[in-house]
C-alpha cells in the first residue's frame, strides 16, 4: 500500500489497484472508497470487479450489489 502511495506521487496508479489492496487487508470502507474513485473516473477495469477474485470478500456487501448494478454488470 504504502508503495502505492509512493508511485502515485509521480505517476498515475488505478483506483482500483489501491481498491484490491483494501479489500485484501479487509479494509471494505476504504476498497470501496476506491471504488466510487474508479467508478467517477470511469475507469476500464471496472468491467472486471465481478469476476476479480481480489474483490471476492466484497461480494456479500451490498455496495458491491450496488456497484454492479450502476455498471450494468447485475445478474
Amino acid at each position: 500500500l504504502q508503495e502505492f502511495a509512493l508511485r502515485a506521487k509521480d505517476h498515475y496508479v488505478p483506483p482500483t489497484d489501491f481498491a484490491k489492496i483494501h479489500a485484501g487487508l479487509g479494509n471494505k470502507d476504504e476498497a470501496f472508497a476506491w471504488l466510487e474513485k474508479a467508478y467517477a473516473e470511469r475507469e476500464s477495469r471496472m468491467e472486471f470487479i465481478k469476476t476479480d477474485p481480489n474483490y471476492d470478500s466484497l461480494h456479500s456487501d451490498p455496495r458491491f450489489q450496488e456497484m454492479l448494478r450502476r455498471l450494468n454488470l447485475g445478474d
